[in-house]
């Protein structure tokens, strides 16, 4: 079975009834009227069976951990003894195969002593219904006589935080845009919840929602209240989880979704009614009469049969199975089409709608978004969007860039607070004073790509098992110091390490310093002095036009890419490779201009690899040194041209990885690649396939050419390379480990390949 049909929470439906009347309540109140049908509660029997089929499914399928949800109508209707009796028959068949996270919902009405006493032996959490203050509780929370509950259950709640706050696990609030949003949020976190559910009134197309609220009528009346409080919260520093705000973010990252209304990922969630009827989601109640029924039971069907059920199945299909209109639009990742129920319209066209509250959670998830991504460290959405579509435009990718800093930095602190346990480290010392005071001169110094490849690299040797400390400081530390004095305009004096006979300063160059271990580097108005050492040995520059990238062939750590690195150019070398660099930038800006932008912004250093005996071509992107390529000079710049456009979609790819999960990273399957003998993990296909956009681009737009020979080439690279790229996004699609933010950027890359105006080959004609 795949990951996606395999359940993981399981709602039990201990009591079919409620002491309350409230008039939202989806069990009572909407179109299914099922309870009527079935009995008060469960029987032992029933849960004992349930059970074992949880059991089953779970030992079947390796699950560690599955969640199990005491529920109603109001479970605390059973009363203690038969609650205990339930939870007893519920945990033997689990003993020993997985471990559970055991909770009860109720409206806290009847929460007293016993039941509390009762759920802390059987580490039961309690989450209770609250819809804020009292004036808002009342408008729906009542008895059926009218009466107010509020008081009972904020006894509850308080009976939670004195006696028994290790049981409290949260409220739970049906949004209603006719309630003051701040008092409600104020209301709730004043009982110092562990956490806020906000959830959203059951409606459908047959049955909107309404929009009037205390300001009035508004299209996004929903999402106009939730700003009010996301806002709040954001600027209280988040003082709570609040699981809508939480899914947001964490979704936008590629992160999994808290709440079944939001994100992609495939309900993992199956409902056992009182009578041990398998039902979907209680929320398709406000569908239609039977909406949630599975037509299957605990006493004749495992789960495993559950799960090939059509209506589980089209809660499965993440991003394929949701509405053209869901499909294009840009928040879908997060969004997910909100809640499957929520879909709902009468007229034929069943589930296959946007959300009936579709404009609220697009102006929502817009509106968390754009909160979120004032803080450098995250990656907007939007970004992600653009990098996916192959270019990516420049203000995307220099907020890719920002990102970046703020992760070289991170890494150098680790690395010099790891070097400092060990003792005095003067260049670490010198590197945290600059950089307090002059963050920008900091980043300008760091800001060569293989700064951070070895700071990744060391740390990788700290942290390698068995492995023998890296000895001493290297150098680099030091050097970033002085480069970061240099640009600030301070004044520094230290003693740098001398390897291999020379001190390099990251993408300025190196002095040789002959005979010596160490010397003293002094920084004075800007300037560097080198004690003992010659002339400065520079990183020469290649340039076209206005662009300049260095071609670094001195930096000790470039040896990181899959080829050797090339030893120092001679002058010959540096000419040849500076003309075909001009006329590779010229072709790139002229043909393939989409691209442009990008790599003018971000990339800063190409690395000369050794070309190989065979000459084939041969170029490399470092995982972890952001703004570089490796390349052996090849054939032609035409060739040149391609290479870096190769190069440079991994390196845009590496940067979305670094701060945005695509992909389920606990996958170890390997996948077959079109263009490789040997299977890849799931990044690498990922990488692979992404990269092959700008190569089947630049040989597509090669057919055009006005040389018949050259357009016949093209044509032939071209046949070669599309097919192998569609195929492989597809084979990512059909992988079911891509994150909702991952299925949202393949779709993208596949949008882009099928938009092409493909030219007539035995493959498309």
């Amino acid at each position: 079975m795949p990951p996606s049909t395999l359940f993981r929470q399981f709602v039990l439906k201990v009591h079919g009834r409620c002491d309350l009347a409230c008039d939202h309540c989806y069990v009572f109140e909407h179109a299914d009227q099922g309870w009527r049908r079935r009995p008060a509660e469960m029987t032992v029997a029933t849960m004992e069976r349930a059970a074992e089929r949880i059991a089953d499914h779970a030992r079947g399928h390796g699950l560690a951990r599955v969640g199990l949800v005491l529920h109603g109508g109001e479970p605390l209707l059973a009363g203690p003894r038969h609650l205990a009796a339930l939870i007893s028959a519920l945990r033997a068949p689990l003993l020993g195969v997985c471990d559970i996270d055991l909770r009860v919902h109720t409206n806290g009405v009847l929460l007293d002593k016993r039941f509390c006493d009762l759920f802390r032996e059987e580490n039961v959490k309690v989450g209770i219904s609250l819809d804020g203050d009292r004036a808002a509780n009342d408008r729906h929370r009542l008895y059926r006589d009218g009466r107010s509950s509020y008081d009972k259950v904020v006894r509850a709640i308080e009976l939670l935080r004195a006696d028994y706050p290790d049981l409290y696990s949260g409220l739970l609030c049906t949004i209603d845009i006719a309630n003051d949003p701040i008092a409600v949020y104020e209301a709730l976190i004043a009982h110092e919840p562990p956490a806020i559910d906000l959830l959203w009134p059951h409606h459908t197309w047959d049955s909107p929602p309404p929009r009037t609220s205390r300001s009035g009528w508004s299209p996004t009346a929903y999402a106009d209240w939730l700003k009010i409080i996301a806002d709040r919260w954001l600027d209280d520093g988040r003082p709570v989880p609040v699981r809508i705000f939480d899914s947001i973010i964490s979704a936008s990252q590629g992160g999994p979704s808290f709440t079944e209304s939001l994100g992609l990922e495939p309900s993992d969630l199956l409902v056992v009614e009182t009578d041990g009827s398998y039902e979907q989601a209680d929320s398709l109640k406000t569908a239609f009469d039977g909406a949630p029924d599975t037509g299957m039971d605990v006493f004749g069907h495992s789960v495993d049969d559950v799960a090939k059920n059509a209506g589980i199945e089209a809660r499965q299909g993440g991003l394929a199975a949701l509405c053209g209109t869901c499909r294009e639009c840009p928040v879908v990742a997060t969004c997910g089409g909100g809640l499957f129920a929520h879909r709902y319209h009468g007229d034929g066209s069943g589930f296959a709608n946007p959300s009936v509250y579709c404009a609220d959670l697009f102006a929502l998830v817009k509106h968390v978004h754009e909160r979120i991504a004032r803080h450098p460290h995250v990656l907007p959405p939007d970004v992600v969007r653009a990098v996916a579509t192959g270019h990516g435009d420049r203000a995307s990718i220099a907020r890719l860039g920002a990102a970046q800093a703020i992760g070289r930095r991170a890494v150098i602190a680790a690395v010099g607070g790891r070097g400092a346990e060990d003792g005095a480290s003067p260049g670490w010392d010198a590197v945290k004073r600059i950089g307090a005071a002059s963050p920008d001169a900091y980043d300008w110094a760091l800001s060569h790509p293989y700064v951070r490849a070895w700071a990744v690299e060391r740390l990788r040797a700290l942290d390698r098992p068995g492995a023998a400390e890296p000895d001493g400081d290297d150098g680099l530390l030091a050097t970033v110091a002085c480069l970061a004095a240099m640009r600030a305009l301070e004044n520094i004096t230290l003693t740098v390490p001398v390897r291999d006979g020379a001190v390099y300063f990251p993408g300025i160059g190196r002095y040789a310093v002959p005979g010596r271990r160490e010397t003293t580097v002094r920084v004075d108005a800007g300037s560097l002095e080198v004690d003992g050492a010659g002339p400065l040995e520079p990183v020469r520059l290649l340039t076209a036009g206005c662009f300049t990238v260095a071609l670094d062939d001195l930096d000790p750590f470039r040896d990181c890419h899959d080829h050797p690195a090339a030893p120092r150019l001679d002058a010959g070398q540096f000419a040849r490779w500076q003309s075909f660099f001009q006329e590779a930038w010229t072709l790139l800006e002229k043909e393939y201009a989409e691209y442009a932008p990008a790599i003018a912004e971000a990339l800063t250093t190409i690395v000369p690899l050794d070309p190989p005996a065979s000459g084939a071509s041969v170029s490399s992107a470092a995982r972890d040194a952001y703004g570089s390529v490796g390349i052996a000079l090849p054939e032609s710049p035409a060739m040149l041209c391609l290479l870096i456009l190769h190069e440079f979609q991994h390196v845009k790819l590496g940067a979305v990885l670094d701060f945005a999960d695509l992909y389920d990273k606990s996958d170890d399957r390997l996948y077959h690649a079109p263009w490789r003998r040997d299977p890849r993990p799931l990044e690498g296909l990922l990488q692979g396939t992404y990269a092959h956009i700008a190569v089947a681009d630049f040989w597509l737009r090669r057919t055009r050419s006005d040389d018949a020979a050259a357009a016949a080439e093209a044509a032939r690279h071209f046949a070669d390379w599309y097919p192998k790229t569609v195929t492989a996004a597809r084979t990512l699609q059909d992988s079911g480990a891509l994150t909702g933010l991952g299925e949202q950027f393949v779709a993208a890359m596949r949008r882009t390949l099928e938009s092409w105006d493909l030219p007539p080959t035995p493959a498309n004609r």
